[in-house]
């Protein structure tokens, strides 16, 4: 008797779903750095992540990049640790560092054997409070963060139509602003801006330490304690609502740049994950564009092929309202206009006639497995709920389950044509030039 790939992969997602439930003991401590753990005794090894509540929302015009330069300066020594000092002893340690910056939030991470787990202990709680931030060192390091702007924006023309699609959707939000900052801003950024950033931000009761692994809590909870429960508190932080203006028409510019092939994205402003309409607005971006199999794959890549790739997503992690993209880059020879023209379409059909009942379901399973299967790494579940807990508190991870599995084909249908309409969207395109020093 032969039993359908659906339902084994409905089994799956089910079966696991119960497996890796996660259970997160939560601590705070007198100075507001709060704790979260999770027990994962699969192997002898542990993460470490203290993660900051800031990010390139939380700055100001003219002075953006901050949070992403403040990030560079992390790892160029404190009063006790000299430059290169952090990440040469976690390697020596057998471990590995990095960190990132986002619009909401930035974390630094450690990852090595859970005997090991009081070296990143200390050596977070020291940069916590003990940075060398002299105006030299800061210029320094703005040289080298435009320089990496330069390479990943000015001479990369999809990134570059990205970022302007990103600023001309927002006309008053700070998501309108890369997290790596204007190039302007970084050209006269000022060095007691970043040193303010780093005393108002950088404090315990405005971060969050999370730790994942082979770890009982009550022994982390205690040396947690010891090496950050005597760092006293920073100022307070008043959260700021910040609502864009509603958009009452399309917007649309050109860019032309040297490039070898046309390339489109459009923007449509969506409600974040904590709307219900988010986890159909999740689906619907699945449907579009994940797979071989995804509707706009087959019908720009595979059978018309006007396109080398074509995409959609919704990027609802964030605290506020974000958006729904639609994008691809067109096949040689082929008109930007045939390219969008079929993007649109797709997204009519949804609109007129909600996908089949097993187009859902699979894009469901789909889903849910792959949030589940990246539970398996402590690193991922770690991220995992730090990204939750700074959008609006870890516990939303077991509403994003609960969302997805209630999405229906009419509620595709429905956030499609309440969301992606045509006065809502912000579309860039980019018309290559030749580069005629070649």
């Amino acid at each position: 008797m032969k039993v359908s790939r659906l339902f084994l992969v409905v089994f799956f997602v089910l079966f696991h779903a119960q497996a890796h439930a996660l259970n997160v003991a939560e601590h705070t401590l007198k100075n507001g750095l709060k704790i979260l753990i999770i027990e994962d005794h699969k192997a002898p090894t542990a993460t470490f992540q203290v993660w900051y509540r800031v990010g390139s929302r939380d700055e100001n015009v003219g002075k953006t990049g901050l949070s992403h330069l403040l990030e560079h300066m992390m790892f160029k020594g404190t009063k006790n640790y000299g430059p290169k000092t952090f990440s040469r002893t976690i390697q020596r340690a057998g471990g590995t560092d990095n960190a990132f910056t986002s619009k909401e939030y930035t974390g630094y991470f450690e990852l090595l054997a859970s005997d090991r787990i009081s070296l990143p202990m200390e050596l977070e709680a020291d940069r916590m409070q003990n940075l060398i931030l002299t105006k030299d060192a800061v210029l320094s390091e703005r040289d080298v963060v435009t320089e990496e702007r330069r390479l990943r924006y000015e001479d990369d023309p999809q990134s570059l139509v990205y970022e302007q699609v990103m600023a001309m959707a927002f006309t008053n939000h700070p998501y309108r602003w890369p997290v790596i900052g204007w190039m302007s801003d970084l050209k006269y950024l000022n060095p007691d801006d970043l040193i303010n950033h780093y005393r108002t931000y950088y404090a315990p009761n405005n971060a969050v330490v999370i730790i994942v692994g082979d770890v009982k809590p009550e022994e982390v909870v205690s040396k947690v304690e010891a090496v950050f429960g005597g760092i006293p508190a920073g100022p307070g932080i008043e959260a700021t609502k910040t609502e864009d203006e509603e958009q009452r028409g399309e917007r649309r510019f050109y860019l032309k740049k040297e490039a070898e092939l046309p390339f489109i994205v459009s923007a449509y402003k969506v409600p974040n994950i904590q709307d219900e309409d988010g986890f159909a607005l999740e689906v619907l971006g699945s449907i579009l564009s994940d797979g071989k199999s995804s509707r706009l794959y087959q019908r720009l890549v595979y059978d018309q092929q006007l396109a080398l790739s074509a995409w959609a997503g919704y990027e609802g992690l964030h605290k506020d309202p974000f958006l729904f993209f639609t994008g691809a880059t067109a096949a040689h020879g082929k008109n930007i206009d045939d390219v969008e023209r079929a993007i649109n379409d797709e997204i009519e059909k949804i609109k007129k006639d909600p996908p089949s009942e097993y187009e859902v379901q699979k894009t469901k399973n789909q889903i849910e497995a792959a949030f589940i299967m990246g539970q398996d790494s402590i690193y991922m579940q770690a991220k995992m709920i730090g990204t939750f807990e700074m959008i609006g508190g870890w516990q939303l991870w077991e509403k994003y389950l609960e969302g997805i599995r209630k999405v229906t084909p009419e509620d595709v249908r429905r956030v499609a044509e309440k969301y992606l309409v045509s006065d809502k969207r912000t579309t860039g395109i980019l018309i290559p030039l030749k580069d005629e020093t070649k």
